[in-house]
Order: structure tokens, then sequence, then C-alpha cells
């Protein structure tokens, strides 16, 4: 699969303390110091932090992927705190993003966090998302993610998109050119108000390690496929979703 932008590990040496910090992650078969400087020197954008969006964010900052860029444009509300785990009630009335920058340097100084306190539209995605790696679906809303998901098509940039409602979610990766894109078949999302807090943290971690996967130049798992999770009988499916030939957003005539 190809990646949007390649990940430029020169200069990315790790220091003794990053060798501590990282050392599972070092142990891990295909993984080591290399994989982990390609982690070091990688810009991952998550567009909203929400509870899929915090949750993502939370292990990607954990990680040590170099630069976040975290964007939305929302402030803290009591009735985020069952799901949104960057936030306390102390948070209430203050810009998600600012929490989450704080909130996540604490976790890992090493990490650069950008925070923009933006909507997203038509006119300021291309610029909100530039020089990612890989974008990371933390919204809640399909136009938003329509918007999104053009821009990384157009720009060549793998999206990982994520749904979740009550207890349910659903996850796949598009690789812009190779698979299909949200607008090939435009899921609705898992429907029904309201959302137990642990089904976006299961579906934020599984972008999170696609994420990774991308990062590191692995296959995802999940490019050209949508995982399905049902939390009402701890059931994963997954199924092969198909290009649509004539979508508007990455048909070829458009990409080329």
């Amino acid at each position: 699969m190809a990646l949007g932008r390649l990940t430029d590990t020169s200069g990315k040496m790790l220091d003794s303390s990053e060798r501590v910090r990282y050392n599972r992650q070092l142990l891990i078969p295909d993984f080591g110091e290399e994989g982990q400087k390609k982690i070091k020197g990688s810009h991952v954008v998550i567009a909203g932090v929400g509870g899929l969006g915090c949750a993502s964010a939370t292990y990607l900052t954990a990680a040590g992927v170099g630069h976040i860029t975290v964007i939305d444009y929302d402030v803290v509300e009591l009735s985020n705190l069952n799901r949104q785990v960057l936030y306390g009630d102390e948070d209430i009335g203050t810009k998600k993003v600012v929490v989450a920058q704080k909130k996540l340097s604490k976790l890992n100084p090493t990490v650069e966090i950008t925070p923009m306190h933006a909507e997203i539209t038509e006119q300021n995605i291309s610029r909100l998302i530039d020089g990612a790696q890989v974008v990371v679906d933390g919204l809640d809303t399909k136009d938003a993610r329509l918007v999104v998901n053009s821009a990384c098509v157009q720009q060549k940039i793998p999206y990982i998109y994520g749904g979740v409602s009550r207890l349910r979610g659903m996850i796949t990766t598009i690789i812009p050119g190779e698979t299909p894109c949200l607008a090939c078949f435009n899921p609705e999302g898992p429907r029904g108000r309201g959302v137990l807090g642990v089904t976006p943290a299961i579906i934020a971690n599984l972008q999170a390690l696609e994420t990774i996967k991308l990062i590191m130049g692995h296959n995802p798992s999940l490019a050209g496929k949508l995982l399905v999770f049902n939390g009402n009988n701890a059931q994963f499916r997954v199924y092969d979703i198909e290009k649509n030939e004539r979508c508007a957003v990455c048909s070829q005539g458009l990409l080329s």
C-alpha cells in the first residue's frame, strides 16, 4: 500500500530516554529502532477530538508519533465526559483542542501537538491536512467526513474512517488510488442515538493501529474492507467493499 508522503527519518535518532519509553515497542519483531524512527518522523492529523479522536490521539501520542495535529471547533461539555477521555469537569467550557494539547503533551512531551480550533470546511480542509502522512477520522457528521475524504483523495493522503453509535462501530482504511473512498459506498454509519463510552475507544484504537501500520510501511488490514463491530454480542465482521468506477471523488479521471 502506498503512503501519501514518505516518512523522513533523517535526523530522527532516538535518545536514551526514548529507547526506555518505547522499549516494549522496540522489542516487537519487524519493528525495532528503525520502525520507531519512522513513527517519530511522522505527522498525523486527527479530525475531531471527541470520543474517537480522544482515544486515537492518546495512543498515537503514547506510541511516539512525532507530530500530531488535532482539529476541533467545540468546547468541552459535561455530556462529553462519558467517552471523551482527555477531558474532566475542570475543562468544561474550554476549547477541546486546547485541553487536548495540554493533556497529550503531558502524556508524552517528545511529541509535537498542534491544536487547530477550526470548523472543517471545503475552503480550509486542504490547508488543515497539508503535510500529513495519515488523517484519522474523529468526526460525528457525514458531511464533514465527506469533505475530509475528498481532500485526502486529492492530496493522496490515507484516511481512516470510523463511526460509532450505541454499542456498534465501523472502520475502514482508505488509500487514494488503491481502495474505494468514502464517497464510493457512503456508509450511513451505525444507527441510533447515544453511545456507550467504550465503543469509540474500541474503534479508535483500531484506527490507531492502522495508522501505525501505514507509517511503518506495513499493509493496513482494513484497506478495501469495512470492519463492523457489534458490542451487543461482541462480534466483529469484515466485509469487502468495492470501488465505484463512476465515483465523482476518486474516479480515475479525477485522480490523474
